[in-house]
């Protein structure tokens, strides 16, 4: 979805779970730790109610597996782990994704292709055109470059 205020993009909610049992599939987190690491994949609005009963569905699917952590300061804490079956899942999920990347691929290539065609000032600017095009004709017909040479 597109924030409408500053443009950028926020992943959608349903995308974050192979996110989940991939950060689960290398450590074991806490809810907490969890949705701190989600957010720098930019998963910035994801609500921590919304995260603990997605946990909580992917421990009923058996998927993930929790136990309270008793062992730092505090109230025990739930701790969250990949299960085999959730490993299962998650290759499963990433050759799809595989597949998916492949036709968006496919699209972005068509897409860029109509853009060139219908504007053709769309074209992919080169870095050794910018170079060509920073230079400047004086009016004998020679060229000058930014600097005045």
């Amino acid at each position: 979805m597109v924030n409408q205020d500053n443009q950028s993009v926020n992943p959608s909610k349903n995308f974050v779970l192979p996110f989940i049992l991939l950060l689960l599939s290398k450590v074991s987190l806490h809810g907490y730790e969890l949705s701190q690491r989600l957010e720098s994949f930019g998963f910035k609005t994801l609500d921590q109610g919304n995260l603990y009963r997605m946990l909580r569905q992917l421990e009923k699917e058996e998927l993930v597996s929790s136990e309270w952590d008793t062992t730092g300061a505090g109230p025990a804490k739930r701790k969250y782990s990949i299960t085999k079956a959730g490993i299962t899942y998650l290759k499963g999920y990433a050759n799809q994704l595989e597949t998916y990347q492949s036709l968006l691929d496919q699209f972005f290539k068509m897409y860029t292709s109509v853009l060139e065609l219908y504007f053709p000032s769309f074209q992919k600017k080169d870095p050794i055109e910018k170079v060509n095009t920073s230079k400047e004709r004086k009016n004998d017909g020679t060229e000058e470059d930014g600097n005045g040479t």
